[in-house]
């Protein structure tokens, strides 16, 4: 298996046509805390991933799952960093609205979790989501995207606005949208 990506609590690994998402052990945690907070957190990412993809958002395919690993089908896209244009970040918008429309938080939306395969992106990377109605946690996750265009993009502005386009089609929006910007003034001044 080869190592895609090794991040604070899970190894990427490549296995063929699968993907492996192992989360691993911390030593500074009781063992049997750890496991019971591994199993859990695998098990809510797997299930974001199957309530995501039941709501219409293309995610990788879960072909097996286990205390602390989850198989999925490897998505051979680019990040949406590396090809970005208004439309795709349109797209992405109509996603993020699918999600917010079943209360699928993301928790890291960032445009390296958002992969381009030909013209269909996909959603990737669901270890910090959570399932919530509250407006404040759905504009955290357009704050998040917003701070990554800003952070890589001299087009930021105009691709907001193109995420905006598709995020219309979640009918609380508005309130999303407003609760964004008062996150923004709040993070500017803290």
């Amino acid at each position: 298996m080869e190592v895609i990506s090794h991040c604070a609590e899970a190894i990427i690994l490549r296995d063929g046509d699968n993907v492996v998402k192992r989360r691993l052990p911390k030593r500074y945690r009781i063992r049997e805390l750890d496991e019971m907070i591994r199993r859990q957190r695998t098990k809510s990412e797997a299930k974001l991933i199957v309530e995501a993809r039941k709501a219409g958002v293309p995610t990788p395919v879960i072909k097996d799952l286990s205390d602390f690993e989850i198989v999925m089908e490897y998505i051979d896209g680019r990040p949406l960093k590396e090809v970005m244009s208004e439309e795709l970040v349109r797209k992405a918008g109509e996603l993020v609205a699918k999600l917010h429309e079943r209360n699928i938080i993301h928790g890291d939306l960032t445009t390296t979790n958002i992969l381009v395969r030909g013209d269909r992106i996909y959603l990737i990377d669901f270890g910090l989501g959570y399932f919530d109605e509250d407006v404040e946690s759905k504009a955290v996750d357009l704050h998040v995207f917003f701070q990554t265009l800003e952070s890589t993009e001299i087009k930021a502005e105009e691709l907001k606005k193109s995420f905006l386009e598709g995020y219309k089609r979640y009918k609380g929006w508005k309130a999303v949208v407003e609760r964004e910007k008062e996150i923004r003034k709040r993070v500017r001044y803290a």
